[in-house]
């Protein structure tokens, strides 16, 4: 099996910690390349990949004939720019998310992605994680009856306001880093859109830096209510609760960073207190996600997320800006 030769755009911290070493260590894969201009972070990058080539620009990177594939995990607002420019130069492209500020962006990636037949994707790398699968897998088996409600929580404590994650003009915001999951989570599991929405938002320097949402969804598994708290300013939390009148699901732990922020887990609860409880210990959906973007390049299997699911999220979002009324606490 040939690998898929991949280069990275950009030497970020969270490319040297989780995807490069996924990329390193995924089947069917190969860390190839590297565009920085920082010989001291290329450094971070050799010390576990000691063959890889660095490329002193993203252009040099992108014109490289032996890179297959590209991962973009440059700040938010740089995402469409060089997402596009990646399809241009023949790469196929995963990207951070979110791979776009506005829905609408979206549909110039697909047309684009569409007009070369290259696979260009969000790495949304949670709907490769068991748990997940496992998650729709009960429900969709009807372990807990009929679904009523679903609530997710993320939250973290980020104070320094240098930080791209604070900053309105790299895309920031509590919605736009870690939104998307607990809108996405919602949508991918219960195959669901909103059609009632509404938020308070607690503003700072321009970013949300708190988004608590409530609406009303609608989907195979009929109308239920939800709700979804983030916030940069509270301590750890992660969770998200499907609760059916039969039973629950719920994916606590490390649903987002699995077996990052805690053991990677998920419960059905049912009638009798009866509590059946899965663990992945070992499960990385980082390379999982690898493994299965160089599936589908090489063998055309459909990917598990595409732009389509994540416009959905995007819209979402989206509507919250803009119906989401501002708080002060």
């Amino acid at each position: 099996m040939k690998p898929v030769r991949w280069g990275i755009l950009g030497a970020a911290n969270f490319a040297r910690e989780h995807m490069a070493p996924a990329i390193h260590a995924a089947k069917g894969a190969e860390l190839a390349a590297l565009a920085t201009s920082s010989a001291e972070k290329a450094a971070g990058f050799q010390a576990f990949c000691p063959g890889l080539t660095v490329h002193s620009s993203y252009e040099a990177l992108l014109a490289d004939p032996s890179i297959d594939a590209v991962y973009i995990p440059l700040p938010n607002h740089m995402h469409v720019e060089w997402t596009l420019k990646a399809l241009a130069a023949g790469k196929h492209v995963l990207t951070e998310k979110p791979i776009a500020l506005h829905a609408d962006e979206i549909d110039q990636i697909i047309a684009a992605r569409d007009a070369s037949g290259l696979l260009a994707a969000e790495a949304y790398m949670i709907v490769h994680h068991p748990q997940w699968q496992r998650a729709k897998q009960w429900l969709e088996a009807g372990e807990i009856g009929t679904l009523r409600h679903v609530d997710a929580a993320f939250s973290f404590h980020l104070t320094d306001m240098e930080n791209i994650r604070n900053r309105p003009d790299a895309g920031g915001g509590s919605l736009r880093d870690i939104g998307v999951y607990t809108f996405g989570s919602a949508r991918f599991v219960t195959s669901s859109e909103p059609v009632d929405i509404s938020a308070r938002l607690i503003m700072e320097n321009g970013i949300d830096s708190f988004a608590q949402v409530a609406g009303i969804m609608d989907g195979p598994h009929g109308r239920f209510t939800y709700g979804s708290m983030t916030s940069m300013r509270l301590y750890n939390r992660q969770v998200v609760t499907f609760q059916g009148d039969k039973g629950m699901i719920r994916v606590e732990g490390g649903p987002f960073n699995a077996n990052v922020n805690d053991l990677a887990e998920v419960e059905l609860h049912q009638n009798g207190n009866r509590v059946i409880t899965d663990r992945f210990p070992t499960a990385n959906h980082y390379v999982l996600q690898v493994e299965a973007f160089g599936r589908s390049i090489r063998d055309g299997v459909a990917y598990p997320c595409p732009l389509e699911f994540v416009r959905g999220t995007q819209a979402m979002m989206d509507t919250v800006y803009k119906v989401g009324v501002e708080i002060t606490l």
